[in-house]
Order: structure tokens, then sequence, then C-alpha cells
């Protein structure tokens, strides 16, 4: 049976009518009310006071005596108001009721206080407190009003040589005072979004009068804009589609007696309701910075974002904010039964210099679209054996792997004439050679005689289960009659060897680039190739912006004291430096270490011996001691034993029983990429408490110098070492901030989400901190599960605690100020990050007695589409080597291309050796330590020369970097490979995501080093 994703047809008479409702009257401006509160309003952290301010005077009161009754007055009195905080013309209080025997606890989780000011040395570390709920305390709970993003502090940042660059921004000129028209679209039968756009265009085309002649854009579910108002306000249209319609395959209520084919028109019926109107001058004047407390006005943008997109949309295969085209180089098989296609990005955005669009180059994988049957056997191996041997069923690991595959794929089939497209659904429990179904009078058929009788068809893989297509009823399809639709986006997990191919897709030089995105808004597919454009009187500039930015100065760095070369200042074109002749800053001495082999050729393992003694003398040229012999022989195992995860454990714990139960470091050698890895790792770091650093026998095979002082540099910044440090301590660059007696805390936070396909998976958050000050070159690290695909942190506010608890420990005080960078957070999430995870970090400072750091909350964006290009006007660049290189390390951008409000700034930290270079986009969100633009960019990139797994800088900000790996770690504690037991233990639902098992504790003997590095 074959079930259409459309809803049954309705045949009606092919009319038009248009009318329009008596006596109603219609409001059509459409107003943002949450925005405008979110820009308007500040957060009101005070005790009821709408406004974030904190009573200066309020240590006047120890901490454990009963709270005075005149709190309120002495609370008004007003020191300086915080650099972020805006208030409402208004003041809302509640009625607090406090029994005169409670002790005021200033030290709760609940505190009202805020002290924006750096507090005094704590010499003495708190205990914590418990909440004011258990003693019995009622607290003023003042409803917080939204926080208002910081705004940029100055006109941008002076340190650093200018240059001149381009950028992949395109000015879009609007005319304010042209008005859009939104119209929902609601069309019945629900039709696909090709179906759907079919309809809209034979409607305008046949409707032009009752549309005033308007060509009007379409976002293909519910929304239609024009730039001229309709004829009414409520339209309703019958508009017929031809549609080739043969008989129902297996359909069990509704069973034709002959196969012929004929054409007929499907009808559709729409209804179009004008649902607001509105111009450009709220845009305008939010470009021109007028009234601080105008919002973004979303729907203009999102209107004229549709309107841009409609001819790509037509030309192309959409998914999400890009379009992709054959005719942009082809498609190219890329294995596992995915192709990759090239294609371009484009997104509105606001900026300084007015509305811009970013267009960039893109490639991604999509699924190919051939006929069932050979996607599966380029997909799975075992298929090729099954199809082979046709006596041969699919085992039910085999059935979940195929089902797994096709789930959700849509297909149309190829024994009959038709335009419909089925979604799979899922697999038939029986094969083909045993499916039966009842036709409409209850009577039994076979599927196989079916189509023999209907079609003349003999069906050829009897062993295989066909497609059911419905979710409520038997719909069955055979495989072999199914083909991929085109179009499909690759969701699923792509191979190390697809993905290879993808990046070598994608990997252009500035140049080839530049060129590739000029092409685009040039061409007939790009988003100025319409006439959409001229009818909203829209005009896009086919010239990338160009800007000045500014190359910063490298730090001067720190080595080791024991080599020749004691400081550097990396002044190579790529700010690279090497260790010839040098130390680490600080090299770790490891007297107590095995090592561990699994597979291997005999040559391989013979080479075991002398890798030993290569790392040993490259670790003590590198200033780190390895002693050169292990302590117990080294240990020889099968790769299948990665596969057995009890038998893994039972290896690793022999090793350390026969070291006594003291080792620093466990070697693992392994033939090739395994996925048992997880499991080394999880049982290592939270079962026996040691440290690993893994390595593959090809790479022994070389034992290149790179090879082993990289392997050097993470086994000491595991086992509590460091590479490097800056000559001139951040106190001393940032004196108007920063003190040698004062530490501050840098602090990174990510969350990593299963893959596409996967429902059940917990996502896994990870928080890091720095524990020395003023060096801050080494983290600590917090990771939790969390529900499923779930971006706020749930748990912050113990990880945060739990690190400041840390920090406590190593240097006898909290931190006086908190850095907070966060990855991974998209700009329409800014706001709820703001209000839940800003007052997460708070709430863990509040468990301290009068501990109220100024925090600054910053979120790192690696996943944009903006690129710099080396201008060939600038005279740098002029008969220059590296003419078609990426942009030099340092380079900042904080003009033109920036938000025209909001504290944000690109940085280019690192040199790109392949492609083009991704600068990171930095959005301060919250600063109350003040920073000036100069300060926040020499901080972020200073902070980037201390990494310690190379002698490079990179991309994004250490804090960023390392909360990332250790998000990484916490995933593979999930994904073991076992991971089938887990999967049962969670409850499988989409409509509630299952509860998260908490991740295996970590060994008290690592807690505190950089494992995860």
């Amino acid at each position: 049976m074959e079930e259409e994703e459309s809803n049954t047809r309705r045949k009606c008479p092919p009319k038009t009518t248009s009318f329009r409702e008596s006596g109603s009257s219609h409001s059509h401006q459409y107003h943002h009310q949450l925005l405008q509160n979110s820009y308007r309003f500040g957060y009101g952290f005070g005790l009821d006071f709408g406004f974030g301010y904190t009573n200066q005077y309020h240590q006047t009161f120890p901490a454990l005596l009963p709270l005075p009754p005149s709190l309120p007055l002495q609370l008004a009195v007003t020191p300086p108001f915080p650099p972020n905080q805006r208030f409402g013309s208004t003041t809302h209080f509640k009625k607090a009721s406090r029994k005169q025997n409670n002790p005021l606890l200033a030290t709760s989780s609940d505190s009202q206080y805020q002290d924006f000011s750096v507090p005094q040395e704590v010499e003495k570390k708190a205990c914590l407190l418990p909440s004011d709920k258990e003693n019995g305390r009622n607290v003023v709970d003042a409803k917080p009003k939204a926080l208002v993003v910081a705004r940029r502090p100055d006109s941008g940042g002076v340190e650093g040589k200018s240059i001149t660059l381009l950028a992949n921004h395109f000015l879009v000129q609007f005319d304010p005072s042209q008005k859009i028209f939104h119209y929902d679209v609601e069309i019945s039968p629900n039709p696909s979004k090709e179906i759907a756009r079919m309809i809209k265009g034979k409607l305008v085309e046949e409707n032009s009068a009752d549309l005033s002649g308007a060509l009007p854009v379409y976002d293909g579910r519910r929304t239609i804009y024009s730039p001229i108002e309709f004829q009414d306000d409520r339209l309703e249209f019958y508009i017929g589609l031809p549609v080739s319609v043969g008989e129902p395959v297996l359909r069990s209520v509704e069973m034709m007696n002959s196969p012929e084919k004929h054409q007929q028109d499907k009808i559709f019926r729409v209804n179009i309701k004008l649902v607001s109107k509105f111009d450009g001058k709220m845009l305008s004047s939010y470009l021109n910075k007028g009234d601080d407390s105008t919002p973004l006005p979303q729907e203009y943008i999102h209107a004229l974002d549709v309107v841009l997109r409609e001819n790509p949309t037509e030309k192309c295969l959409a998914t999400g904010r890009s379009f992709y085209s054959s005719s942009m180089g082809g498609a190219k098989e890329i294995g596992g039964g995915a192709v990759a296609l090239r294609g371009f990005f484009q997104s509105l955005r606001p900026t300084q210099q007015g509305l811009a669009l970013n267009v960039d180059f893109s490639v991604t994988a999509f699924h190919e679209s051939i006929g069932v049957i050979p996607y599966l056997q380029k997909r799975l191996d075992f298929m090729h054996d099954i199809c082979q041997e046709t006596s041969r069923s699919l085992t039910s690991e085999q059935k979940k792997e195929v089902e797994k595959a096709l789930k959700n794929m849509r297909v149309f089939v190829c024994h009959r004439e038709t335009v419909q497209r089925y979604r799979v659904h899922s697999l038939t429990e029986d094969v083909a050679e045993n499916l039966w179904f009842p036709d409409r009078d209850g009577k039994n058929l076979r599927l196989i005689k079916y189509f023999k009788d209907h079609y003349d068809y003999d069906v050829q893989y009897k062993n295989l289960p066909c497609l059911q297509i419905s979710r409520r009823k038997p719909c069955y399809l055979p495989m072999e009659l199914c083909v991929i639709c085109e179009g499909q986006k690759f969701l699923g997990k792509l191979s190390d060897d697809q993905t290879a191919k993808i990046l070598k897709m994608g990997c252009q030089r500035p140049r080839e680039r530049k060129a590739t995105i000029d092409r685009v808004m040039e061409g007939p597919v790009g988003p100025t190739s319409g006439g959409q454009g001229k009818e909203f009187k829209l005009q896009i500039s086919r010239e990338m912006t160009q800007l000045t930015g500014r190359i910063l100065q490298p730090p001067k760095l720190k080595l080791g004291n024991g080599g020749h070369v004691r400081n550097l200042t990396p002044f190579r074109h790529d700010r690279q430096w090497n260790l010839l002749d040098s130390h680490v800053f600080e090299g770790t001495r490891v007297d107590r270490w095995a090592i561990i082999s699994f597979g291997g050729t005999p040559d391989q393992k013979s080479s075991i011996p002398k890798f030993i003694n290569q790392l040993s003398q490259r670790c003590e040229q590198l200033g780190i001691f390895l002693h050169r012999n292990t302590v117990v022989s080294p240990l020889f195992e099968p790769m299948h034993v990665l596969g057995n995860a009890k038998i893994l454990e039972a290896k690793l714990k022999k090793i350390y029983k026969s070291a006594f139960n003291n080792l620093q470091l466990l070697i693992c050698v392994m033939e090739r990429k395994h996925k048992g890895y997880a499991d080394l790792k999880r049982i290592a770091e939270t079962s026996i408490g040691i440290v690993s650093q893994c390595c593959l026998y090809p790479n022994l095979g070389k034992l290149s110098s790179q090879f082993l002082a990289n392997l050097a540099l993470k086994i000491n910044a595991k086992v509590g070492g460091c590479t490097v440090a800056l000559y001139n301590s951040l106190p001393s660059q940032i004196p108007r901030l920063f003190r040698q007696d004062e530490p501050v805390i840098f602090m990174g936070a990510d969350v990593t989400h299963p893959h596409p396909l996967d429902d059940f998976s917990p996502s896994i958050a990870a928080v890091v901190g720095s524990v020395n000050w003023p060096a801050a070159n080494k983290y600590v690290s917090r990771m939790r599960s969390q529900t499923h695909r779930q971006e706020i942190i749930q748990d912050l506010c113990a990880m945060v605690g739990e690190i400041l608890d840390d920090f406590y420990q190593e240097l006898t005080q909290l931190p006086t100020r908190i850095i907070f960078f966060r990855d991974g957070v998209s700009e329409t999430q800014f706001h709820k990050v703001m209000e839940e995870e800003l007052q997460a970090i708070r709430k863990a400072c509040s468990r301290f007695p009068f501990y109220k750091p100024p925090i600054t909350f910053a979120v790192v964006q690696k996943r944009h589409h903006t690129r710099l290009f080396p201008c060939e006007a600038d005279p740098s660049f002029a008969n220059n080597q590296f003419s078609d290189e990426n942009v030099p390390p340092g380079t900042v951008v904080d003009t033109v291309i920036t938000h025209p409000r909001d504290f944000d700034f690109y940085l280019c930290s690192h040199w790109g050796v392949k492609g083009t270079s991704r600068p990171i986009h930095y959005h301060i969100l919250w600063d109350e330590n003040q920073f000036t633009s100069d300060e926040v960019q020499k901080l972020v990139y200073n902070l980037c020369y201390t990494f310690v797994r190379c002698t490079k800088p990179i991309s994004l900000v250490p804090p960023a970097y390392y909360a990332h790996l250790a998000a990484y770690r916490g995933r593979l504690y999930v994904d073991r490979s076992d991971a089938s037991a887990f999967s049962r233990s969670c409850m499988i639902s989409r409509a509630s995501p299952p509860k998260p098992m908490p991740l295996p504790k970590l060994n008290e003997n690592i807690r505190k080093l950089m494992f995860y590095c």
C-alpha cells in the first residue's frame, strides 16, 4: 500500500472567489512586545527595586545577626550603577514578611545583594551555608526584568597596525517608507513544499487582478509577503494542478480494479488572510543608533530575507540558510551512498554600515538519488552478500542498521508514473515473500502475486523486508521498486573518509573563495538574480565590503629556565615558534609509567623499545623527565580486546595492580582507530584513575621529531605541566583591571549534542576554569550529562561552585574577577543564556560570604560565515609572496561589519595553513569589569598563545577550547561500545526526552589534571 504525504484529495469546482468580511476591523500592526521589553529594561537584582545595584553598606550588619527592620530604607542609598544596567520608570515592591529571629544569611544562594566592586582578598574560605528555604526565612523576591546586552564602550580599539581588508558582507539599501504586507496562507489539503510553491506560482499567474498586480514572495509554509496590498484582506482561491495518478499499491482500504494511469487535476483550496503591515522606519532607526530602547525589528528583516531567498529557492536545493546546485561545480560522490554538492550561504545581518547580506561558499552532503537497494549496498557492506544470496535474510541487528539508514527518508516508486513521494516509517516484520494484506472486501492477497497480476513484475528480493510508509496502517513498498528522492541532506554521522572528502571540496584559498562568492553575486541563482528585490525597492551591492582592520602585536613568551632560550617573541609571519634549544615552561617528572599495545604486526610490536627510548630522549630535550624504563613490561594484546569493555577493564586493572597501584601515565599504542577508545578513556579516568595517551602504530613507524614533540607536550600537560607562559603577565599588560595579588579566573563552557539521528542520547555540558595566577594556563574541568539537545547548561551553578572550590584550594583565595567564555550559543539564545547561565554563576558565587565578583560573560562563535580577505589595494600585500594567503594572526575587526550597538569583534588569532581562515566572533553579553575594546582584544589574543598542546597561537580562546575538549571527553563516556545497553535503560520518547544517566564520576587521582587535552 502507498500513502501520500498530503491529505486525502478534496475535489471542488474550479473557481476563484474573493470576499471581505463585513463589519470587522483589523489591526495590522504587529508589535514585538517581548523584544521591546528585553531591550528596554534592565535586570532587577536588588531587593525589589527593579534594577541591579547593591547597597555598599550591607557589610555593616554582621552575617549572623537578626535582620534589621530598616533594611529596605538603608538599601535605598544609591551607589553608582554598573554599566549594563537599565531601568524602567517605575519601581515595584513586594510585601516582605520576615521573622525577627531569622538570621541574615548574606552568603546563601538566594542572597538579594549585589556588589560590583572588586572584593577584598578572601583570607579564609567560607563553608557552604544552608539555603534560605531550609532556614525557614521568607525572602523578598523581585521579579527580574530582562537583562540588556552590553553596549560597545567606545568607538572600537586603536592598538595595532592598520590593514585594509574585504569582508563577504554586501550592503543592502532599503526604502524605510516601503510598506510590506504580511499575509497568512493556508493550503488544503496540506501539500509538500515543492507542490506548495507550484500552487503559489500558478495562483500569482492566474489571479493578478485580485493580487493588485503584485509579485509576492513565499516562504514555502504559511507566509506570503507583498509590496502591494491585495484587493481584499481575505481571499480564497481554488487551484488545480495536474497530478499523475495510478493505482495505490496495496492500499488496504482503497483497491482499484484497473492499473491504468490517467491524468486529472487535483484541486487545492488556498485561503489568504492579511496579518500585518509594516515599514522599515524602525529598522532604519535601529541601524542609525537612534533611541536605545528601539528593538531590532525581526519581522521586517525576516520579510527581506524571504524576498532575497525567493529566486535561489526556486532554482536550487534549499537546506536551512544555504542553497546548493550542480551548476556550481557538479556533485561529487563521497562514498557510503552520499554525494557532496557545492553551494552558498546567505543571511541578512544588521551591522554598523547598515543592513548587510552575508554570502559565503558552502559544501554539504546529500543522500545519493539512486535505487534503495544500490543505496544500501553502498552504505552497508553486508547488503552485498544479502542481495547475492537470495536465500539469506537479514539478522535482527542488520535489520536495525537498514531501518536506521532509511528511517524518515523520502522515496518515490519506479513501477508506475506518479509524482507522489513517500516517507519511510519502518521495515515490515516479515520478508516480502511472506507478506499478505487484506483488500477492501477483507480477502487476503499475497504481495508477490499482487505485483505479478497487476504490474507483471516479479519481485526479485523476496528475502528482504518491504518499506512501511505509514504509522497507522499497513502500506508496503518493495525496496527494489523505490528510489531515494533528490535533495535530502545527509543527517547521519559522516565517516572519516567522507569527512575528508567534504573538507577537501570546501578547502579554498582566499583568492579562490572570494572569486566563488563574487560569481554567486553575479550569477543566475544568487540573491541578486531575481526581480523580487526591485519589487520591494531593495538595492544590493555586488562589491564586498572594504574596511580597515588592525594587526595586534604578538606577546613575548616565557619558556623554561633549563634551556638556552628562555624567552622569545614569535615574529614569523605565521607566529609559530619552535622549542629547539628550549625547555617547556614547566616540565613534569614521570617516574612510573607503562605501555600497552593493541594489535599490530610483529614488526610493529618490535619497534616498541625504540619508541620508548626515543620518546624519553625527546622529553628530556624539552625539559620533561620521562623515565627510560616502564615500571612493568610492555603488555601486548590483540585488537579485539578493545571491543570488549569488561576484558579491557580487567587488562587495565592488571597493569595498575602490577605497578603497585601507583601509575602516573599509561601509553596505549593501537593498530588503528577503534570505537573501544571511548571505553579505554572511561575506564582509565573513572574506574582506575590513570592518565592515558594514545597513539597509532603507523605514526611509530616514522618516529619524526615533530610527532615525538607533540606527544611529549600532550603528556606533559596531562600530568600537570605547561608549555609556555606570557613573559609580561596579564597584570602588567592590563594594569587598570588586573593586579598581581588579586587573582582572576578564566572560565570556559560548552555543550556537545548527539548527532541528528540520535533521539535519546544526552547532551554533555562541560565547564573549565583556570586555577593559577597570573600565568592562567592550567585548567580544571567539570562535566555533566543533561537533557537531550538542551543547550542551556542545567547544572552550571554546581559546576562553577566546584571550580571555585578548586581555585581556592590552589591559591587560598577566591578570584576577584570572573571572565567567562561561553561556546556554542546562537544569537537567538543570547537573552536566555544571560537570564539563566549568568544568574547560575551569580548563585554559585553567593554561597561564599560577601562574595560578589564582577563578571564578564562573552559568547564565542565559530560557526558563522563572515570571512576576511586581504585587499589587493593594501600596500602591504602588493608584490607580497603571501598575496594569496590568509589575513595574518592578530587581525581584529570591530567596526563596519560588527553589530551596530553591541560589544562584539572578530579576531583571527591563528595562521590559516589550508583553506580560508575563519575569524572567531566574540560577543560580550555582560561586562561588569568594564573592559575597553583594546583591553578585551589584547586579553583574548594573549591567551591564544598559552594553549598547552602546540607552539603557535590557536584560533579559539583556550578556556572555550578546553571546554570543547572536556565536553568531547564526556561524550566518550556516553558513546561506549555497549551503547545498546545504555539505550535500553532510557525510555525513548520524542514528546519527553529521557532523563539522562549521570556520567561516571572522575577518579580523585586525575580530577585536577588536564587529562582531557
